[in-house]
């Protein structure tokens, strides 16, 4: 009997031998949530659904400023003075803390309003929003994650939402087809659908990358996958993504990981950029081709994490910041973060680096010409752009900081002074007639995970300096972290060790991010 039943099913001590493994999994994670004192993460988003339900009414209030974090949105409201923030996460060496707070950045009184609406969205993280015009105002909102307080826990989302912000009301968009669950991932409007690309999905036992293509037509609010013709990027997050004015979509860089053998994972770090063609005689928008394209301009280091925004005519985008990590060895990875400041042009693909030319005092009482000015910008840079955004006006912008052998480029001591945020990843980058906007962030200082809650803003029409919107002090941040992250019992090493593996694998989820 017992050859018979060997036989009857070929690979069945396999299975057997995978559902051990699993159960086996299982029942070490859940005497680990018990020690760490959590509920398993399916029970916590219940509970934090039914707590969303308890809210009736939506509540406004005014506030200081939004709190430390990163991997957030960040976009400029499309009819208003205002910038609009949503979701993040904070790390305090101990403690993860995801949000699903909605913030209204009103410009001309420098004040910030957090909006709480019945029945929104989940906290999450590397998530995707957009806002459109459409209805009196609407930001969708597309995937991310959550992360349990202890981190030993993700959930990746795949849900649709869209905020009516004329009635101050969430509402979950029930529609088939649409991408799998995953964050990182990036997503722009054209032409009334959203284009979804990429992302990762990680459940702490193995991970995937993406780079599928999703459309989303919201006026249907049909899903569509595209497959496009052409050679694909490879799969891969936290890339950079924008909507060309022509109806096309770029991306530029991005991250991946691959396993090179048991615990040991290497990441990749993308410089290739390629453009998503939509066919202009294809009725059904449903025809594409990928294109592999060239970047010129200036040449900067390989980079990810950095955030991209656009002019709203689509002519020039702006990045700031990024990391890059570099291989200890095999298991220890160390970041170089940076502070450059590039823009893109979008109509000749062209990267440029964008220096600020100081506050310049007037010679003279008389008033100056414009046209006078202008050509002053153009004399002391070494290449102008024009761009227009609500208007028509220069913007000078030059080598990238590092190149100061330039002899256009003033190098004087107030030069060296001018000031420029720190480095960071993961920032929010918005702009808003004419203007630049820049908010938090996260930068790692050896085992310290420093996230910013800072704000500032430059003038894209002068280029002279960062103004400092909200301060902020980093030795008032709260760390609990240690030097030694690992455990000190030396019977649990098994546990420890698995711990480890955790949190290195969270290290790197931000740059996936």
């Amino acid at each position: 009997m017992g050859k018979k039943g060997k036989d009857k099913k070929k690979g069945k001590g396999a299975e057997k031998t995978a559902a051990k493994t699993d159960k086996k999994i299982s029942n070490k994670m859940k005497k680990e949530l018990q020690k760490l004192g959590e509920e398993d993460i399916e029970t916590i988003l219940t509970q934090i659904e039914k707590e969303e339900k308890k809210r009736l009414e939506v509540a406004e209030s005014v506030v200081s400023a939004p709190s430390r974090r990163l991997n957030f949105t960040f976009i400029p409201h499309p009819d208003k003075e205002q910038l609009i923030l949503y979701g993040g996460e904070f790390y305090n060496g101990q403690k993860t803390f995801v949000y699903n707070d909605l913030f209204f950045y009103n410009i001309p009184t420098g004040t910030w309003t957090v909006v709480r609406a019945p029945a929104g969205p989940p906290p999450r993280c590397s998530h995707q929003m957009v806002a459109t015009s459409a209805n009196k105002g609407q930001l969708w909102l597309f995937g991310g994650e959550f992360v349990s307080p202890s981190q030993a826990q993700f959930y990746h989302y795949r849900d649709l939402w869209v905020y009516h912000m004329a009635k101050k009301q969430w509402e979950k968009i029930q529609a088939p087809n649409g991408p799998s669950a995953r964050s990182g991932h990036r997503m722009v409007y054209v032409k009334k659908n959203l284009i979804v690309f990429g992302g990762f999905h990680d459940n702490l036992r193995d991970y995937k990358y993406f780079n599928d293509v999703y459309s989303f037509n919201t006026e249907t609010y049909k899903w569509t996958k595209l497959e496009p013709s052409g050679t694909p990027p490879a799969a891969r997050s936290a890339c950079c993504m924008v909507a060309l004015n022509d109806g096309k979509v770029l991306i530029y860089g991005g991250y991946s990981k691959e396993k090179i053998k048991k615990d040991v994972d290497k990441g990749h770090v993308y410089t290739d950029a390629f453009v998503l063609t939509p066919d202009k005689n294809d009725p059904t928008e449903t025809k594409w081709k990928w294109v592999q394209t060239k970047l010129g301009g200036v040449h900067f280091s390989p980079r990810c994490s950095m955030p991209i925004t656009s002019t709203p005519n689509n002519t020039i985008a702006y990045c700031y910041g990024g990391v890059f990590d570099v291989e200890e060895d095999e298991e220890n990875l160390a970041g170089i973060f940076y502070n450059d400041f590039y823009s893109l042009d979008l109509e000749k693909l062209v990267w440029r680096g964008v220096t600020m030319t100081g506050k310049k005092e007037a010679k003279t009482a008389k008033k100056s010409n414009p046209e006078d000015v202008e050509m002053e910008e153009i004399e002391k840079t070494v290449e102008t752009t024009t761009i227009s955004d609500d208007g028509v006006f220069k913007v000078t912008v030059g080598p990238s900081q590092p190149a100061s052998t330039n002899k256009n480029i003033d190098t004087s001591a107030s030069a060296v002074k001018i000031f420029q945020p720190s480095p960071r990843i993961n920032s929010g980058l918005a702009i808003k007639h004419g203007t630049l906007y820049l908010y938090g962030g996260m930068f790692e200082d050896g085992d310290k995970q420093i996230t910013f809650s800072d704000f500032y803003s430059v003038d894209l029409k002068k280029l002279e300096e960062w103004k400092v919107l909200i301060a902020d002090d980093t030795s008032t941040q709260e760390w609990l972290g240690s030097d030694n992250e690992s455990g000190e019992d030396s019977g649990e090493d098994e546990e420890d060790e698995s711990e480890e593996m955790e949190e290195s694998d969270d290290a790197e989820m931000d740059v996936d991010s």
